[in-house]
């Protein structure tokens, strides 16, 4: 796995052993920076459910200021942290170790109404997509401008609204699909 695009170019990154993880594919992430190309220079982006921090440093290495990793693993935590001393960028990222819940909350803490992107890859069968869209509304997370990124699954079906968001694109990519939310 290596960055694919800006300043960290080509830059190797650490994979996660075992099945727990699934890292964003490279297709997939090429195609969602993108799809974002005018919204990650000097953002505030949070990669939540991190697990290698793939996406978070490829939001660096394009021009976030700015990444808030968030995962609920003490080892996807560790990878994150190592990647990110590899690429020189830990200065710019904040960690934060818990569930989802708990690192929107820390976010909010500094970042309520600032915050440009949220690249959210839950496990699929987690089902909490629709959850991850309130809270985020209720924290008041997103700038006006603000995007929420949801990986899933292809066959996930989203609704065109939800809680003050509208569905501003879709696309697929093999079995992955990525559901982009804005105001």
């Amino acid at each position: 796995m290596r960055i694919i695009a800006g300043k960290f170019k080509g830059r190797k990154l650490e994979s996660p052993v075992g099945n727990d993880v699934r890292p964003t594919s490279d297709k997939v992430r090429e195609a969602v920076f993108s799809s974002l190309q005018e919204t990650v220079p000097d953002a505030v982006f949070v990669d939540l459910f991190a697990g290698s921090g793939a996406v978070g440093i490829e939001a660096l290495s394009r021009g976030a200021l700015r990444v808030y990793f968030g995962d609920v693993s003490k080892e996807s935590m560790a990878l994150v942290k190592q990647n990110c001393r590899t690429c020189g960028c830990s200065n710019d990222a904040i960690f934060l170790l818990g569930d989802w819940r708990k690192v929107l909350s820390r976010v909010a803490e500094e970042a309520a109404g600032r915050v440009n992107v949220i690249f959210v890859d839950p496990p699929y069968q987690a089902g909490i997509y629709g959850e991850v869209l309130k809270e985020t509304a209720r924290l008041g997370l997103l700038a006006k401008d603000g995007v929420l990124a949801l990986e899933h699954d292809r066959r996930d079906v989203f609704p065109e609204e939800c809680e003050g968001f509208r569905l501003l694109r879709e696309r697929s990519y093999g079995k992955t699909a990525v559901s982009y939310y804005g105001f």
